[in-house]
């Protein structure tokens, strides 16, 4: 859902340099969703799929591969930094590019909102004598604080997190094969159930936990708005961005799969930090512990960095006055942050965190995401098919599979999910339209400066 500069630059002004090779890109995509990105919402899913959350994960990623592969063809056809507003609004319309990056800005107000959620449930699980409000407001400060102090990771640091992840994922999985093999049921319906239990399988709660488990994977289309800095983007972009889609999905599916093993049950004391129980009950205390603070830190970082994008974003549209400039077209000096966008967006996720759930919430930021998706399958449809001289079944077939898959988990989002994200859209086309006289004039621009 990640967006980039498009500013142009003149002939003497410095430009991006094309270093990042496949196995560069391939790495940034693996920071940027996150190794242990099923683990945060395993109970959710588990939960509201009955029991089906590795079946949910395989779904999600049948649906994100095809995406996947819409993203690389579209960023072949446009090797400049981009994404899916930018993409359907050339492929399809300015009108319909806006309402695409209109979704996505959803998507980034309310990553540090759950972010905050998942951070104060975790810490509870450490105190617990301290209140979830407590720990609510001391996030949504901590992550803004940080912020306006212009404190961020750079790309090693980040690597580095990436690499502690995997080592607690292989301690975690190595723990858990150990557990169940001095399980007492080794039968094959226990193996095959968390694929399919007929005491507990319908087609509609598997989609609609297939609508949450989508949550793993979102971050997998960053990788398009590098771009300009990629060798070969042609090939590289498509390659890369297909792979990490695969990779999250076999890790995350075995993730699951071994905690499904391990808790058979879709009930858990806590259905937010679900993941570090089961990690509790083949570990004991000294793992639990471990999964959870991994975890937190994993949130912070990504509580944190989301609120940036979040802030520059909306920077963005209000430098160029799509926004009121006054308050969101503003620029501290001192750290260089836009100040007034950072402390707007930590507002939302402190009162947000309080009015939604992590489960609402997540579902909230899929809504948006999909819109996008389906509107990057339906730009590949566009302009490898319908605008191609030769039609040819492989441009036909991927990217209308692709949005007829999104669709269907996309219609499988709670009620409550779907009026809110209706409310967001319908307030934003009005808003679109009253800015640019009905989308006659220059659409807005969703571009994240740097």
């Amino acid at each position: 859902m990640s967006t980039s500069p498009t500013a142009t630059a003149s002939p003497n002004a410095p430009q991006l340099r094309r270093t990042l090779t496949l196995w560069h890109l391939i790495i940034y995509g693996i920071i940027v969703v996150q190794p242990v990105a099923p683990m945060p919402s395993f109970g959710v899913i588990t939960q509201e799929a009955r029991g089906h959350a590795v079946t949910c994960i395989l779904i999600a990623m049948v649906a994100m591969l095809l995406t996947a592969f819409s993203y690389g063809r579209m960023a072949r056809a446009y090797p400049s930094a981009g994404s899916a507003y930018t993409y359907v609004g050339r492929e399809l319309h300015p009108a319909l590019g806006y309402v695409t990056g209109w979704s996505m800005t959803m998507d980034y107000i309310l990553n540090p909102l759950i972010c905050t959620i998942w951070c104060s449930k975790a810490a509870g699980n450490i105190l617990h004598d301290v209140p979830y409000a407590a720990w609510v407001v001391l996030f949504a400060s901590l992550f803004t604080g940080m912020n306006l102090l212009g404190v961020k990771t750079n790309a090693r640091v980040n690597a580095a997190l990436a690499a502690g992840m995997g080592v607690v994922i292989i301690i975690v999985l190595a723990a858990a094969f150990r557990f169940i093999l001095h399980s007492t049921d080794h039968s094959l319906a226990a193996f095959t159930r968390p694929f399919y239990d007929p005491a507990t399988f319908a087609p509609p709660a598997v989609l609609h936990g297939t609508s949450i488990a989508v949550l793993t994977y979102i971050g997998f289309d960053g990788i398009s708005t590098l771009s300009e800095e990629a060798e070969n983007p042609r090939k590289n972009i498509l390659y890369a961005t297909v792979l990490v889609c695969l990779i999250t999905g076999v890790l995350a599916s075995i993730e699951v799969y071994a905690a499904q093993l391990v808790w058979p049950s879709h009930q858990f004391p806590d259905v937010d930090t679900a993941y570090v129980h089961v990690a509790g009950r083949i570990g004991g205390l000294a793992l639990f512990h471990l999964v959870n603070i991994t975890l937190l830190v994993a949130n912070i970082g990504s509580g944190m960095g989301a609120q940036l994008a979040a802030a520059r974003l909306l920077y963005g549209m209000g430098r160029d006055n799509a926004i009121p400039k006054s308050f969101f077209g503003v620029v501290e000096g001192k750290h260089g942050i836009p100040r007034n966008n950072v402390l707007f967006v930590g507002a939302l996720a402190l009162a947000g965190a309080f009015a939604l759930s992590y489960e609402r919430g997540a579902e909230l930021l899929n809504f948006g995401a999909f819109i996008a998706f389906m509107g990057v399958n339906a730009a590949a449809f566009f302009h490898y098919y319908l605008r191609a001289e030769e039609k040819r079944l492989r441009n036909l077939f991927p990217p209308v599979l692709g949005f007829c898959i999104c669709l269907v988990i996309w219609m499988n989002f709670s009620w409550q999910a779907k009026i809110a994200g209706a409310v967001w859209l319908f307030l934003g086309i009005v808003y679109g339209a009253y800015k640019t006289g009905g989308f006659r004039k220059k659409t807005i621009s969703f571009d994240v400066p740097e």
